[in-house]
């Protein structure tokens, strides 16, 4: 015999459409969200989930309200408040004008990081770097890319020479941190 299904296990509690809203945090704007829908689930009182079933765009803002980072993706989820999970054709660009490209990314606002074991394209002002297993903080402003390939001018090619050789890791594969410039 199975448990019994319920309202909550299915059915959102808050469903709406055509989203445009901002949200602070400690009083301050911090967010600007555009959905087409946006459903919240709870289950047992516990913390929602918030799901973008049909994409989402969402900025954040600096205490300038200056755009500090740009997010859009397919779908969204944001577990417990803290955890989002963003799927599809994902597009990021942080303060630097750096664009990140990838089906999948996670974004841990507690702990102020963001990652993807998928392939990622990042596109520069300077440079291009591809490559899996990414690992950024929340900003995108420090990243490193394991299994990567680039492109840059030759010119960045001598500043690389005084550059930290590539490190292995416990899979065999090269890794190497990257600042942007």
């Amino acid at each position: 015999m199975a448990e019994a299904v319920n309202d909550e296990d299915s059915l959102p509690f808050m469903h709406a459409r055509g989203i445009n809203t901002l949200i602070s945090d400690s009083g301050v704007m911090r967010y600007h969200m555009v959905a087409e829908e946006w459903d919240i689930y709870s289950i047992n009182n516990e913390p929602a989930t918030w799901k973008f079933m049909k994409g989402l765009l969402m900025e954040r803002f600096d205490e300038n309200f200056h755009i500090d980072l740009y997010v859009q993706s397919d779908t969204a989820y944001l577990h417990k408040q803290n955890m989002w999970e963003l799927r599809g054709r994902v597009v990021i660009r942080n303060i630097n004008d750096e664009v990140f490209h990838t089906e999948e990314l996670f974004w841990d606002m507690d702990a102020h990081e963001m990652w993807s074991h998928k392939f990622m394209h990042i596109i520069t002002p300077e440079r291009e770097l591809k490559g899996t297993e990414f690992r950024s903080n929340e900003q995108m402003t420090k990243y490193v890319v394991s299994n990567s390939a680039g492109a840059f001018p030759v010119s960045d090619t001598e500043s690389q020479e005084n550059a930290p050789a590539p490190t292995q890791n416990d899979e065999g594969s090269n890794t190497r941190q990257v600042s942007p410039p």
